[in-house]
């Protein structure tokens, strides 16, 4: 009888099984992983060289889902909230991948990909050099909040209220439930979001067309 054969090893492997430990501890360490893969250690950094280098493997994994292609057929505001919706998903699916992705820095070419389209979106649309950074990542603020916020448990708020008629009871009632709660505040967030970003938009192109004051 021949020996079991056994998978290679390789970074999609390796990506895979330490996003599995994230997703349900919330981080991972090497000998777990390499436990996890029935390999040792060494073998791993045959691949990837180093704890940080996983974690961009981990990265890359998330983020593949991320698409910025409408921002080669759409207006920048509607292309804008496609990759929105499209990055917010990528991390509804994997929540407890935030915390760790947020403490290291972004090197990989391929996770640096997915800001490529949304910085050239805002730069065609007119944003300058200096605010375009500064837009994607108060975008990202929201939408991980809002990651976090599609897989909060069912009920995020109990009020035992002596007071029926109050605000807070009243607007606990009105209020969808569920899946349905988080879909109507990523709605209205990133409207008003999108909103500001529009009027900053105007006010740097009206900014821009003024005559310079004479000295």
């Amino acid at each position: 009888m021949g020996r079991p054969r056994i998978a290679r090893l390789d970074r999609e492997r390796i990506a895979e099984a330490a996003l599995a430990l994230v997703d349900r501890d919330g981080d991972f360490k090497m000998p777990d992983l390499a436990k996890h893969l029935n390999v040792q250690v060494s073998s791993i950094y045959h691949h990837a060289k180093g704890r940080a280098a996983v974690v961009e493997l981990v990265r890359n994994r998330v983020v593949r889902e991320i698409d910025g292609s409408a921002f080669e057929r759409l207006t920048w505001d509607d292309a804008f909230t496609a990759w929105a919706r499209s990055y917010r998903s990528a991390f509804s699916r994997h929540p407890t991948s935030i915390r760790l992705l947020a403490t290291e820095t972004v090197r990989d070419p391929t996770s640096l990909s997915v800001y490529y389209a949304p910085a050239e979106g805002l730069r065609k649309a007119g944003f300058p050099d200096d605010h375009i950074l500064a837009v994607i990542t108060a975008a990202e603020n929201f939408l991980l909040g809002a990651a976090l916020d599609a897989a909060a448990p069912e009920v995020m708020i109990e009020a035992d209220s002596t007071t029926p008629d109050d605000a807070l009871t009243r607007a606990l009632a009105a209020a969808p439930t569920g899946q349905a709660r988080a879909e109507q505040a990523f709605e209205l967030g990133w409207r008003a979001l999108l909103s500001g970003f529009r009027r900053l938009l105007e006010e740097l192109h009206e900014a821009s067309a003024r005559p310079a004051s004479s000295s």
